[in-house]
């Protein structure tokens, strides 16, 4: 049986690229390192990566990026390490369709918004070449941007149509950019033209009838995700994402609601049985690699920062109603943990480190599917700190063994593993729907015809009331939601801005 024949890579069409690692391509290289455009070069090509699927380049262009921002994603790549990778951008649009049709302009835009970035787009029918040539000056100059391009190979004489890749460098006085092309397998990167690279740009994305055009990417001013954060990887989110924005409001016009009280009963009543599944407690903490049970600074940083948010949670006044709410006999919302807290630690660890298992892995919901082998409650200090409690265990499933470490927050000291109490405290139902809650827009609770009603809500609600680290929290998943609402509402085309806050 004859094999059959592949392909091996494409002579880049020269004119009108030139090939990075050319003579003429490595003077361009000097001369514009001597002249400071190629400042950003340096990160990108220490993350440079190439697309692992055929129609993977949007995604292979943005984790590049991402990493050579240094923004960490708040869980495992693979082993202990936290790492952007192509399978883990999937919060708008399923990768498996990714793979299939490749992915559009908007929702890498909005990948990379999910993905806690700072985020300017601008299609070409709305920004202009000389606006373009600052924009790729001013990220050359520096390695706090990247800039992502979107444009038509055709254009440069190059087989295939739309690509995504970054720009790598800029040539000032022949007016070159460096695409840092991420199919590697197929084109090397190369110089081209910049107004060419414009009108390549300036092309028709026949799938969503839009021009094409480019991305600024840089880091926010804080962590993305402190505690908690959106999980659009359930097939369910949709469902919970049109509860929580479109129905929650019709529940409220209601005439029995006459109190706080009822607002919450209405809503608890009336929950999705996954709704857990789309809020997710980012607990994951790393132990020191030398295997001493002791954690870095970093990682005792982030665990005292996790727990003062979730402390902050539990003194907010509406956590108090939902609480109530929540324990309602007709309450139909799954609460697999008990309101106050309590549980056993073996039912905890093994709970924790298959659900932890199955959100790392991205495939959220289908906990029920693992198993756990010799789950334990440990405790780690750094440098006679405060004591933390982890749970671990081997979870095994159908692809074989993996080891989970999950942070268990404590805001009471004594309800440690290292203290006499036998108890412990763990993000539950009440924990979720308290910050989900918060995170809702303010025009939610306008739906309420009582004003007196309302505006007592208003209060509980109100983001500017709460502690700055947990506002910061609220702020950044309204944003997620409000981004997943544009996805649902096939809107992330026609909007390119970040999501109000």
């Amino acid at each position: 049986m004859a094999a059959m024949a592949g392909l091996y890579r494409r002579v880049l069409p020269s004119p009108p690229a030139i090939d990075f690692s050319s003579t003429e391509g490595k003077q361009l290289f000097a001369e514009a390192l001597m002249n400071g455009t190629m400042q950003g070069f340096f990160k990108l090509i220490s993350y440079f990566q190439t697309q692992s699927e055929p129609a993977y380049c949007g995604l292979a262009s943005l984790s590049m990026v991402l990493n050579a921002l240094a923004i960490d994603p708040g869980r495992k790549w693979k082993g202990p390490w936290r790492w952007f990778d192509e399978s883990m951008l999937d919060c708008c649009e399923p990768l498996e369709k990714v793979k299939e049709t490749g992915i559009s302009f908007g929702k890498v835009i909005c990948l990379a918004h999910c993905a806690g970035a700072k985020v300017k787009a601008f299609r070409t029918n709305q920004s202009s070449v000389d606006d373009f040539r600052k924009h790729v000056m001013a990220c050359s100059r520096s390695d706090d941007c990247h800039l992502i391009s979107s444009y038509h190979r055709g254009v440069f004489k190059q087989t295939g149509s739309g690509h995504f890749s970054p720009i790598g460098g800029y040539h000032a006085g022949k007016d070159m950019a460096l695409i840092l092309d991420v199919a590697r397998f197929k084109y090397p990167p190369h110089w081209v033209p910049l107004e060419l690279l414009w009108e390549a740009m300036g092309t028709i994305d026949q799938e969503t009838g839009l021009h094409r055009g480019f991305m600024l990417v840089s880091r926010l001013h804080r962590a993305p995700a402190l505690l908690y954060t959106l999980s659009c990887k359930h097939e369910s989110w949709t469902s919970v994402a049109k509860f929580l924005l479109d129905d929650i409001p019709v529940l409220l016009r209601s005439d029995s609601v006459e109190g706080a009280k009822d607002v919450f009963s209405i809503i608890s009543m009336s929950l999705p049985s996954n709704f857990e599944e789309f809020i997710k407690w980012v607990a994951e903490v790393r132990r020191s690699e030398d295997g001493d049970k002791s954690l870095s600074s970093e990682e005792q940083g982030r665990v005292a920062i996790k727990e003062e948010v979730l402390k902050q949670v539990q003194e907010t006044g509406l956590y108090k109603y939902v609480t109530a709410a929540l324990s309602s006999e007709n309450c139909v919302c799954c609460n697999k943990f008990p309101a106050n807290g309590i549980d056993c630690l073996p039912t905890i660890a093994f709970t924790v480190c298959c659900q932890g298992a199955g959100f790392l892995s991205g495939k959220s919901g289908v906990s029920n599917r693992y198993t756990c082998q010799g789950t334990g409650v440990r405790c780690y200090r750094s440098n006679g700190g405060k004591p933390v409690t982890v749970v671990s265990g081997i979870v095994v499933n159908e692809s074989g063994k993996d080891s989970v470490d999950m942070l268990v927050p404590s805001s009471q000291s004594n309800l440690s593993c290292c203290s006499s109490s036998s108890t412990v405290m763990h993000p539950s139902s009440t924990d979720v729907l308290t910050v989900m809650l918060l995170a809702l827009p303010p025009q939610t609770w306008s739906a309420i015809k009582d004003e007196k009603v309302m505006h007592e809500i208003s209060d509980l609600v109100e983001a500017n009331n709460l502690p700055n680290t947990l506002q910061e929290e609220v702020l950044h998943l309204r944003g997620q939601l409000l981004l997943l609402k544009r996805c649902k509402d096939n809107k992330v085309e026609e909007d390119l801005e970040p999501p109000p806050f």
